[in-house]
């Protein structure tokens, strides 16, 4: 448990919680998480902010949308590092792309929660495939608060809720590795229809419109 400094000007949360923003590439995600940091900011809340390593797309040290807005953030590998650098007057815990870390996260998101954190998670809940990605299905089902977001589909412009992964253009294989990090020229968010995985396995469920 944090100690408090009732002479501090620092606000300390009352009740810990989990709070999970999902979503496919490019619907919001990363700029939910920075609105919600600012108002904990401006809420004199001391916050600590921190990314996968794995994520240099637009810049190491911090989160940035695609929309171009930034956020300072501290990048990590793994878990571990998180709890080494977590300063004892920090009540509000913030990690992005949630995805790229291992089931570790899961425990110690908890954990932070039990013992009065506020824990903001953001992060892909389904890989190119359409399948769950990493431990962050797992933290939604966990979460006390949950938004998930969509994007707009590339194709037709309907509501999309898929990660297109593209290589020359076309629709990346099933079989292709899971983790390619990369932007638009990778990546765009498809509707169910338009979303392409080849050689993804397939039931023997008919289209009831055929």
């Amino acid at each position: 448990m944090l100690e408090i400094d009732k002479g501090s000007e620092i606000r300390f949360v009352k009740i810990g919680s989990v709070e999970v923003i999902a979503g496919c590439m490019f619907s919001g995600k990363t700029e939910e998480l920075m609105r919600r940091l600012r108002r904990a900011k401006i809420a004199k809340h001391q916050i600590q902010v921190f990314k996968s390593d794995l994520d240099v797309r637009y810049n190491k040290d911090k989160l940035a949308s695609h929309s171009g807005k930034e956020f300072e953030a501290t990048p990590v590998k793994e878990v571990q590092q998180i709890k080494k650098l977590l300063r004892p007057h920090t009540s509000v815990v913030a990690i992005d792309e949630a995805q790229f870390f291992g089931n570790e996260i899961i425990p110690f998101v908890q954990e932070l929660a039990d013992n009065k954190y506020r824990v903001i998670v953001a992060g892909l809940d389904a890989d190119f495939r359409g399948e769950p990605f990493g431990a962050v299905p797992i933290l939604m089902a966990q979460a006390d608060k949950l938004k998930k977001f969509y994007a707009i589909c590339m194709v037709c412009g309907e509501s999309a809720s898929f990660t297109q992964r593209l290589i020359n253009g076309r629709p990346a294989r099933y079989e292709d590795p899971i983790v390619v990090v990369g932007a638009s020229e990778l990546y765009e968010a498809r509707c169910r229809d338009h979303h392409e995985v080849p050689g993804k396995p397939q039931t023997n469920i008919k289209d009831k419109n055929e």
